[in-house]
Parts: structure tokens; C-alpha cells; sequence
């Protein structure tokens, strides 16, 4: 006798509640799950791993940084409030998710996403919108919302009990926290979002890259979460560390074969790193903006030490206090 074929779901996993519970529930059904995550330099797979740990899921982890950038610099339905692109990112997310459904040899996708619980990127037609344009539509389940969604295919073919699914709809966690008592669910992060591109800051910064950079490395991404940024020209940017941490960070990130760094040796002052170099008159601003956020005195000179991909050697500037560029602020 041919063993019958467990059915299998691939789920989107963030390592968030709604998630854990989302696969819960299809394997109280009896259905093999296993979840996908993602990585790019704006958000981690790491709450998702530690899930994977606690409930006994497994998980694949995949890096989409080359297939997301595209995507951000032009996604079809904008932005957010900030430069998350929250539809067309859950629609990659999908369809590289589908991508791998035969070879993971699944039936479906799911998520754990709740109608309604995020007004804009999860109401009834934003999730419309990622099902059709994922290339994946009729193959996407939301356990947790299912009874308030359309019926899907797994459903009506008998793959997907849907009397055992869930109606989820709104902005409350309640449902979620009772469920989640009903598993056993206790270690799990708090709602807030874990993505660099809904942060202000962050997302002023990455327009800024955006605007004057075609090509963009990794760790020029990276730059973004740390220090006060400074557009000197249409060319020059600078990083200038405002504590410990960001000095620590900077020099972490600090490549030594295309930026320059720069540092005070005599007094406490920041960090200074300059990404992709620039010439001499932009290193002497950069050594004297350096000096005014350090504790020279205000009219005193000083010695910068410059450390370029060539060499190092010092230089003497006299500070620029840093009242003076506060129109050079990136906010």
C-alpha cells in the first residue's frame, strides 16, 4: 500500500505571536508545517529562529537583500508612513515563498496575518492585493482570519479543515493572548514592529542614500542605524558618533579599503567615518566638524588623525562647533 502524503504548509514567519499561533493551529489539524524567514539589512530572521527553537518548527532562512532592493526603490503601492513598502514587501515575500514550495514539497502558504489588525496592510483589500500580485493567488491561507476571508482552495478541497480555523478581525490582541494560553504559547515579542524602513529616522537617512548614490553596499545600509549623518556636498556624507556605542559601531563597520576614519588621540571626541573617501577640502571639514562635537576647546587647534585606504597621517584643524551644522544634519 502507497503511504498517503501528509499535507504541508509553508508559512511566513516574523517569530511574532500571530505566526506562532497561525502554525499552531494547522498542526493541531495534523498538517506538517514549516515556516520561511527573511533577512535584509532593514529587519532579522532572529525572532523567528528563536521560535523555530521554542515550539518545535522548523525553519529556512533566507537573505532576499538583492530581490528586495529593487522592490524598495520603486514599489508599486508606495510607502507607508515612513519608506515601508508594507503591501509589496508581503507580496515578495510570497512569492519567493512559493518559489519554494516544490522543493520544499508543500501544498500551500500561510500566514499570521489578522484582517483588520493593521489598517492600512491588512485590511480586506491589501490582503487582496498581496495574494494577486505574490504570482501565488489561491495557494495563500490565514488560519487566524480564514472565517472572515473567502474560502480558499485547500479548504474546499478538504487539505485545510476550515471549521477549525479562526475569524480574527480588528486591532485587538485578546483573541491572540487566549489562544495563545489554550498552546501553552508564553515566550513570544511584544507587536511592535522589528523593521528599520517604519522608523523615521532610519527612513530619512535611506532617502538621502537614495538621492545621491546609484549603487549602494550592504554596510552602507548598515551606516544608517548609527551616529549623526551630515551631507556635506551632493558627493560628501559623514557619520560622527554621538556616544561609546556608535563609536564602537562605526569602527565595526568601518571598511578599511574604501572609507576614511577619523579620530582625535589627545581628547575625547567621536568617531568620524567618511563612507566612500572624498578629497582633501571634504577630509578638512569633516577633521574640523569632528573637532567641534570633541572636547577641544572652541578656538583652540587640534591634531585629527586620518586613516585612509592608502595611509594614515595627521592633520591640524581649528573646530567647527557643532551649533554651526545643524543645517548638515540628516535628521
Amino acid at each position: 500500500m502507497v503511504p498517503v502524503k501528509k499535507v504541508k504548509g509553508l508559512g511566513l514567519s516574523s517569530g511574532g505571536l500571530d505566526s506562532i499561533l497561525a502554525a499552531l493551529v494547522l498542526k493541531e489539524q495534523g498538517i506538517d508545517v514549516c515556516w520561511i524567514a527573511f533577512e535584509t539589512p532593514f529587519f532579522s530572521a532572529d525572532k523567528a529562529r528563536k521560535a523555530s527553537i521554542n515550539n518545535g518548527i522548523p525553519i529556512i532562512v533566507k537573505d532576499i537583500t538583492e530581490r528586495y532592493m529593487p522592490m524598495l526603490k520603486n514599489p508599486a503601492c508606495g510607502y507607508g508612513k515612513n519608506m515601508n513598502p508594507c503591501m509589496d514587501c508581503h507580496a515578495l515575500m510570497f512569492r519567493i515563498a512559493g518559489e519554494m514550495m516544490e522543493e520544499t514539497e508543500s501544498d500551500f502558504l500561510f500566514s499570521g496575518e489578522v484582517r483588520g489588525q493593521r489598517p492600512m496592510s491588512q485590511n480586506k483589500n491589501s490582503l487582496r492585493y498581496v495574494e494577486k500580485n505574490s504570482g501565488f493567488d489561491g495557494s495563500i491561507l490565514r488560519p487566524l482570519s480564514a472565517k472572515v476571508l473567502p474560502e480558499t482552495s485547500m479548504e474546499r478541497d478538504g487539505l485545510v479543515d476550515r471549521e477549525r480555523l479562526y475569524g480574527f478581525s480588528g486591532r485587538s490582541r485578546k483573541p491572540q493572548m487566549a489562544l495563545a494560553e489554550k498552546f501553552g504559547v508564553r515566550d513570544y515579542p511584544a507587536p511592535a514592529g522589528g523593521c528599520l524602513l517604519a522608523d523615521k529616522g532610519y527612513s530619512t537617512r535611506l532617502k538621502d542614500l537614495f538621492d545621491h548614490q546609484e549603487n549602494i553596499e550592504t554596510a552602507e545600509m548598515d551606516f544608517l542605524s548609527h551616529g549623526r549623518h551630515l551631507r556635506l556636498n551632493e558627493n560628501i556624507k559623514i557619520i560622527v558618533g554621538r556616544n561609546k556605542k556608535d563609536n564602537d559601531n562605526l569602527l565595526r563597520l568601518y571598511r578599511q579599503d574604501s572609507d576614511i576614519l577619523l579620530e582625535i588621540k589627545s581628547v575625547p571626541g567621536p568617531v568620524v567615518l567618511i563612507p566612500n573617501g572624498c578629497d582633501q577640502q571634504g577630509v578638512k571639514q569633516a577633521a574640523s566638524i569632528c573637532a567641534g562635537y570633541s572636547k577641544v576647546p572652541e578656538n583652540d587647534s587640534v591634531e585629527v588623525s586620518v586613516i585612509r585606504p592608502e595611509g594614515q597621517k595627521e592633520i591640524t584643524v581649528t573646530p567647527i562647533p557643532s551649533i554651526e551644522v545643524q543645517d548638515l544634519l540628516i535628521p
